[in-house]
Order: C-alpha cells, then sequence, then structure tokens
C-alpha cells in the first residue's frame, strides 16, 4: 500500500498528505456469547513474558509525545496521528502477513474474541483474519487519503463527522493490533521485532486514551499487555483499571463483535 507525503512531527512520527473517495464505515454491535462448550484452557501469552515487554527501540516518554501541542489544531493533530499509526500498524502487520493466511487464521479472531466485519449496507460478514485486514486498511487508505475528510490544503474545513470517523479507525486499528499480539507474536519474535511492535503499541493506546478514541471496554481484551507495557511510560489508569477486572470474568466464553 502506497505511503502518503508527510510533513514531519517530533519523535518517531511523521504527518500526513491524503486525497480519494469516502468510504461509508459500518459499526458492529459487540454481543458476548457463550459457545455452549467447554472453555478450552487460556495458552499462556507470550507476549507478556518480561523478557520481551521490556524490550523497546525508543525511550521516549509517550505520554507527553501523544498530548496536543500549543497552538496545533486539534483535528490536524488527531489527523497527523492517525494517518502515520494507520502506516506503521499497516508496515508492522505486513512483516508477519505470510504467517496470516486464511488457513492459518480462519476468523478475526483475538484471544477469545471473534470480529466481523460490516459492509456499507450492513451486512454482517465472517472472514478470515487477512481477508478483515485487507477490509480495514483498504478502507482506512480510502478515508485519510480523501481531501474532503482528512483535508490538507490551507483553509480547507475538517467535515463535522471527522471525530466520529477517527474513532472508528482507531477501533479497526486496535484490532490488528491485537491479533498481530494474540495470534503471531512467535513470528514476530522470530524476525526480533518485538521491540517495535511494543513501541508501537504503547504508542498508540497512550494516543487513544489521551483523546477517549477508543471505548476502553473495546480494549479490555489486551488490558493485560496495556497495563505491563504503559505502566513504565508514564501512562495514567485511565479507562483500563476497570476493564481488568470486568476481563477476569470475560475469558470463560468466546464473544462476538
Amino acid at each position: 500500500m502506497n505511503s502518503t507525503p508527510g510533513r514531519g512531527v517530533q519523535g518517531w512520527l511523521y504527518l500526513r498528505g491524503r486525497s480519494c473517495l469516502y468510504v461509508n464505515f459500518k459499526l458492529w454491535k459487540s454481543k458476548g456469547k457463550p459457545n455452549g462448550k467447554k472453555p478450552a484452557p487460556e495458552e499462556k501469552k507470550l507476549y507478556l513474558e518480561p523478557e520481551y515487554t521490556k524490550s523497546r527501540i525508543t525511550d521516549f516518554e509517550f505520554k507527553e509525545l501523544v498530548m496536543l501541542p500549543r497552538e496545533i489544531d486539534l483535528n490536524e493533530w488527531l489527523a497527523s496521528n492517525t494517518t502515520t499509526f494507520f502506516h506503521h500498524i499497516n508496515l508492522q502487520y505486513s512483516t508477519i502477513s505470510e504467517f496470516c493466511t486464511g488457513e492459518s487464521c480462519q476468523t478475526m479472531a483475538v484471544c477469545n474474541t471473534q470480529y466481523y466485519w460490516y459492509d456499507e449496507r450492513g451486512k454482517k460478514i465472517k472472514c478470515t483474519a487477512p481477508q478483515y485486514v485487507d477490509f480495514v486498511m483498504s478502507s482506512v487508505q480510502k478515508l485519510v487519503t480523501d481531501e474532503d475528510v482528512f483535508p490538507t490544503k490551507y483553509g480547507k474545513e475538517f467535515p463535522n463527522s471527522f471525530e466520529s470517523l477517527v474513532k472508528k479507525i482507531c477501533k479497526y486499528l486496535f484490532h490488528v493490533l491485537a491479533h498481530i499480539y494474540s495470534s503471531h507474536f512467535k513470528e514476530t519474535l522470530a524476525l526480533e521485532l518485538h521491540g517495535h511492535l511494543n513501541t508501537l503499541y504503547t504508542h498508540f493506546i497512550l494516543f487513544i486514551r489521551e483523546f477517549n478514541l477508543v471505548d476502553p471496554k473495546e480494549t479490555t481484551i489486551m488490558d493485560d499487555l496495556t497495563e505491563v507495557l504503559c505502566s513504565s511510560s508514564g501512562s495514567s489508569s485511565n479507562g483500563s483499571g476497570n476493564g481488568s477486572s470486568n476481563s477476569a470474568g470475560a475469558q470463560n466464553h468466546v464473544k462476538e463483535r
């Protein structure tokens, strides 16, 4: 997927440039349903091992990095960072995409949760993980390159629906990151890219928390990782404390989203 030209930001971020057609995102409703079977023993989460969670590619204080700079428009900051995260998450996924196939990942699953895609008409689509990720990346690419949604020209206003679109994008991008950890962390380790993944995840989580872009209930599934990675990055407990306690009782059944 082609990268859009950037402008430049602090730290390891770059800003964006964009233009194309609007794509209508449909949010799915989250439903938790028991699958009627005895829960399988929960597998040990390799990505929570201390020897791996301590790996980073930078010592940046991300809590400060994600804060809105003085004299910078909020929408411009959201647009710049959202586009940046899209490119970085797309790149991170591409490193393990050959291992994420229709056979190895027959559903878009993260731990005990299975995600479905909803098209423009609201039709629920059960798809493999690579198909789901392709839907996400293609749809986000169209949005961030649409001049009417992510304007780059001076004087061009952001649409009234801009913040809601950013929230949808961030939710989808979280699903992709979570799937990499849940299903492809071994491959990421073999490629010695877990430090990059940890850094990207920490930065992304602190960003969406700073601006309340994703419902904490949506990210609860990865609260154990979030607590470990973000506790050493100056993060607050905003949105994560209650999630951890709620997730404990949800480990015994499969959920659909």
